[in-house]
């Protein structure tokens, strides 16, 4: 099974970019299932009900969120409703919607997914211990299902912490929220293997993906999808600026899982970054 991930939606761009790649995802990439984060989509900041409906009239089977999911108050009815569209877990249980899901088509496993937030530099949304919430979700799940864990966190040690723990225990793990792609992704180490961890043995059983971020569906010529004057002239003067979203060269970026339906563990990873003509 190939299971594509994509990086924050941020804004119009991010938009065009996310549908346009969808099509090629299937296609060239044969990607079964498609899931994208899409808390950025509506301006950069949040998700409404029509704006998560046409991502997946887009073909995008599962939508995340993390720190902006609650951003835009009418996206309430969709996450309280909607199966295929969660929230970070390590939420207090008032919270609305749900933090993980189910992914299903005909012919194939399924698929669970959850979100959790970090809690490192973390200022807009606070959330619960991330590492005992995965492990409370785990113990509902069926043995060896294929089962992807997103941490949308600021800290990158904080994400990798969070693919070591559960090496051998998840399809993959992935990070999102700062936009840029990290060029290490990877089938986490079995002990006994060459690069195994220096200086000791092993402790995982190894075959979890892992990439610290998948980077975004947004506007390269930016500062993380925002105007890059904007955002120059508030670093560089101290005065507020508007931080909108910028249009120039919308990319799609995240990687494609290859999952063995048998035991649940990866078998490969692969890197994307696709450049779409501006709408």
């Amino acid at each position: 099974m190939r299971i594509a991930l994509l990086g924050d939606i941020v804004g119009a761009p991010g938009r065009q970019a996310a549908a346009a790649a969808v099509p090629w995802l299937k296609q060239e990439k044969r990607a079964d299932y498609i899931i994208a984060n899409s808390e950025n989509t509506a301006d950069g900041s949040g998700l409404t009900a029509d704006l998560y409906k046409r991502l997946k009239e887009a073909g995008i089977d599962g939508q995340t969120l993390g720190d902006h999911a609650f951003r835009r108050a009418p996206v309430r009815a969709a996450l309280e409703s909607a199966a295929d569209l969660i929230r970070p877990a390590n939420l207090p249980a008032e919270a609305w919607g749900r933090g993980h899901m189910k992914l299903e088509k005909a012919g194939l496993p399924p698929v669970f997914v959850m979100t959790v937030i970090g809690r490192i530099f973390m200022n807009n949304m606070h959330g619960d211990d991330p590492f005992e919430c995965v492990e409370r979700w785990l113990k509902t799940l069926p043995p060896r299902a294929i089962a992807l864990v997103e941490i949308h966190a600021e800290v990158t040690s904080e994400k990798a912490a969070m693919g070591w723990h559960f090496n051998g225990r998840l399809a993959c793990v992935f990070g999102t929220h700062t936009h840029v792609p990290t060029a290490d992704e990877r089938i986490l180490s079995k002990p006994g293997t060459d690069d195994s961890i220096p200086g000791a043995a092993n402790p995982f059983p190894g075959g979890t993906a892992f990439v610290t971020d998948l980077g975004m569906c947004g506007p390269l010529d930016s500062i993380l999808g925002r105007r890059a004057d904007r955002v120059v002239k508030q670093m560089t003067t101290g005065i507020p600026a508007a931080f909108d979203v910028a249009f120039g060269r919308p990319v799609a970026q995240g990687v494609i899982v290859e999952v063995d339906d048998k035991s649940g563990l990866a078998t490969g990873i692969e890197r994307f970054s696709l450049e779409v003509k501006p709408a």
